[in-house]
This record gives C-alpha cells, sequence and structure tokens, in this order.
C-alpha cells in the first residue's frame, strides 16, 4: 500500500492489491495529456502541434521545428532569428566541457559520452537556481545546440584532432556536418540533414521520451532527464537500431544475399531491423520520406548501394511475413536513416547521437510540459504497481535463518 506521502504527492487513493490492471510494457496504455505530438498507427499519421510532419519535411527547417516544439508556436521572423542565436550560442563549448570530453578513453561509446556530460552540464548552467518556464526552455535551447557540437567533438577528440569552433553563419544542420567533418558541407546535404533533424525531432510517448517525463516528474532537473533518455535512447530497440540496420546491410553486402539472409533470420524466429513498429499499422510517414531522401542522396553523391540493398530487404522481408503470417509490415524510421547517414559519411556508432540531436529538442518540449502541467492534470510522480512473484514463506514473511545456520 502506498504511504501518506505517496498518496499526498499524488492526489489519489491507493490501489488495493488485487484489482490492478497489468499491461507489460504499457503498450496502450494512456499516461499523461500532451500537446507536443500526435500519432496515429493507423492512419500513418505524426504531427508536431498540429503540423503534419510531410508538410514540416517539405517547407520548414529544424530550427523552426525546434521553436513549435519548445516555445509551443511557429515563430516570427524575429523569434526565428532569436532561436538560432540561441541555438548557436548552445553550440559553442565552454573548455571546462571540452575538457569533460577528453576524459573518456577513445573506445567509449559516444552515447554513452552524451549521457556522461549531458548530466554533468547542469554544473556549467550560468542560472542553476533559476526557475520557471522560461528559464527551461533556455535550458532547452543551449542542450539541443550542445547535443550537436558534443557530438562532433567526441569524434574528433577520439580520433585525436581538436574539436571544430562554432559558427554563428550556418544553420544548425550544415554547422553540425561542418564540426564533424572540418569543413563546409555541400548546401544539399546539409539540407538533407536539417529533414533527418526534423523527422527525429519528437514522435509521442516512446521509450526515451516516458523516460525522461519519469525523471522530470521526480523534479529532477533538465539535464537529468536528458540524461537519463540518452539511456533509454542507447538501446538496439530504440535509437541505436538504425546502426543495427547498418550492420545488418553490411553484413548481407551484396543484392544476390539478401533473399536467403531474411529467410534464414525469419525461420530462426529472429527480427530484421528497422522493420515494424509499436505504433504503426501502416506506413511510418518519416520513413516514407527517408526513403525518397535515401534514393535521392545515394544518386547525386554516385553510390545507391545501400539504399538497394535497404529496398530489396524490405521487399523480401514483406514478401515473406506475409506468405508466413498472411499480414503486412512495414519499414520504421531506422530502415532507411541507415543508408542515409551512411552514404553522407556519417559513422555507424554516431547515428544514435545523431538522433539525440535531433530528439533532444522533442524530449526537452516533453520535460516542460511535464514540469508545468496543472496538478489537477495528473499525479506529479509516476509511481507504477508491479506483481510480487517472488517466494512466500507461508501466510507471513520468510523466516530469517542466521548465517551459521545456513545450509
Amino acid at each position: 500500500m502506498a504511504s501518506l506521502g505517496e498518496i499526498m504527492a499524488g492526489g489519489r487513493e491507493p490501489v488495493a492489491r488485487g484489482v490492478s490492471t497489468k499491461n507489460v510494457g504499457l503498450r496502450g496504455v494512456t499516461v499523461a495529456d500532451t500537446a507536443i505530438s500526435d500519432v496515429d498507427g493507423q492512419a500513418g499519421r505524426l504531427l508536431y502541434r498540429g503540423y503534419s510532419i510531410e508538410v514540416l519535411a517539405e517547407r520548414s527547417c529544424y530550427e523552426e521545428v525546434v521553436h513549435l516544439l519548445v516555445m509551443g508556436d511557429m515563430p516570427t521572423r524575429l523569434e526565428l532569428s532569436s532561436l538560432r542565436d540561441a541555438l548557436s550560442a548552445g553550440r559553442s563549448l565552454s573548455p571546462e566541457a571540452v575538457g569533460l570530453l577528453r576524459a573518456f578513453a577513445p573506445r567509449t561509446k559516444p552515447v554513452e559520452v552524451l549521457q556522461a556530460v549531458s548530466a554533468a552540464l547542469a554544473e556549467t548552467d550560468p542560472a542553476p537556481g533559476e526557475a520557471g518556464r522560461d528559464a527551461e526552455r533556455r535550458r532547452a535551447l543551449d542542450l539541443t545546440g550542445k547535443m550537436a557540437s558534443l557530438t562532433a567533438a567526441w569524434h574528433r577528440i577520439r580520433q585525436g584532432l581538436d574539436p571544430v569552433p562554432s559558427s554563428f553563419d550556418l544553420g544548425h544542420a550544415a554547422d553540425f556536418l561542418r564540426m564533424l567533418n572540418g569543413s563546409d558541407p555541400d548546401p544539399a546535404l546539409a539540407r538533407d540533414l536539417d529533414v533527418a533533424l526534423i523527422l527525429h525531432a519528437d514522435h509521442s510517448m516512446n521509450a526515451s521520451t516516458f523516460v525522461a517525463r519519469a525523471v522530470a516528474s521526480t523534479r529532477a532537473h533538465l539535464y537529468a532527464s536528458i540524461s537519463a533518455a540518452l539511456g533509454a535512447l542507447s538501446g538496439e530497440l530504440h535509437g541505436g537500431a538504425n546502426a543495427q540496420v547498418m550492420e545488418m546491410l553490411q553484413e548481407i553486402g551484396d543484392l544476390h544475399a539478401v533473399e536467403e539472409y531474411v529467410r534464414s533470420r525469419l525461420e530462426a524466429g529472429e527480427r530484421i531491423m528497422g522493420m515494424g513498429h509499436a505504433v504503426y499499422d501502416t506506413d511510418d510517414p518519416r520513413a516514407v520520406i527517408l526513403r525518397e531522401m535515401s534514393r535521392r542522396t545515394g544518386e547525386r553523391l554516385g553510390d545507391t548501394r545501400w539504399y538497394e540493398l535497404t529496398r530489396r530487404v524490405q521487399e523480401a522481408t514483406q514478401r515473406s511475413f506475409r506468405e508466413r503470417k498472411g499480414g503486412d509490415i512495414y519499414p520504421n524510421v531506422d530502415m532507411y536513416s541507415a543508408s542515409l547517414y551512411h552514404v553522407m559519411g556519417i559513422p555507424r556508432d554516431l547515428f544514435t547521437p545523431v538522433f539525440a540531436a535531433a530528439r533532444v529538442a522533442g524530449w526537452s518540449a516533453h520535460v516542460i510540459e511535464e514540469r508545468f502541467a496543472e496538478a489537477a492534470e495528473k499525479p506529479q510522480l509516476y509511481r507504477p504497481l508491479s506483481d510480487y512473484v517472488g517466494q512466500y514463506c507461508g501466510p507471513a514473511a520468510c523466516e530469517y535463518v542466521p548465517l551459521e545456520k545456513r545450509v
């Protein structure tokens, strides 16, 4: 039974034993209201604050989407200029932040570096005691800028190179590529990444977003919430999935090997990475856009091999799935982002950090929404139940046996 403190903090009576409804994995369970994004899995629709992802990918830019998610609306020209300045300032790393990066061994996984450093950034906050929605928005924009520059700086540091300072003259995506590679990117390539960042900026109550909101519900600071989200993102079934897709494509290696690879994996009861989604029962709208981007970018750069391999894996998986299950399966956001990032020259182990560099805006928006939700809307602290399935020693607790008498 919940303590009195939990009852008071939660604003509701405790649930009695034996009357809870179990849903392992929380699939289909609504845990909060949100005005940030909406996923319609049956219609294959994704909205950011009411705007369709297709329209945003075609007509907007990542900076506009950051304003939409974090600030709550589309920016005016003046607001967009101000936000770009804030992101540019955020991309500038302090000597302390660079020193933290240099402390890691070169073999450390990039996403683990981001998780550690993003939490430590709390100590560099210029106004740590400043509270309120505006203060959290300031921190959110700063973290959004820093997630890109930390990723690029770590990649260079682990190669024995110095980080490239950020530029106020480039957009967020273009500056990331410049800091990563040390030279100004092709504008078309920068636009491709800009669209990819838009597509990954938010996706409602996914695993990492739920973790961020759960941590925020304890009144932990934004940096701790984002660090926790990065931990969830590091798993191969979430943010690590597109790296797993690329590993799969490199293992297959040849178009003629696709059918056998898919058949053997499915016969062994294993999954094909990049296929299927926990929410979408039809095309993932992000995958539709990324598929065309992967094809177009591959053609422009003279390397369509990875797009063609991905498309063949998709077709073979769908065909086999229909034969075995009598239904349909569709590619998710990770399927074509893998080949796109690869031909753009982004190392495979940076795929998840690039995801984080996009999603940090969405995470931050959800943390702010969680932090400033009306008290009547939900309990302040997430506190689900679990069913105890361990041992019982009769009607009461087990008898404690002193160590010297145990055999």
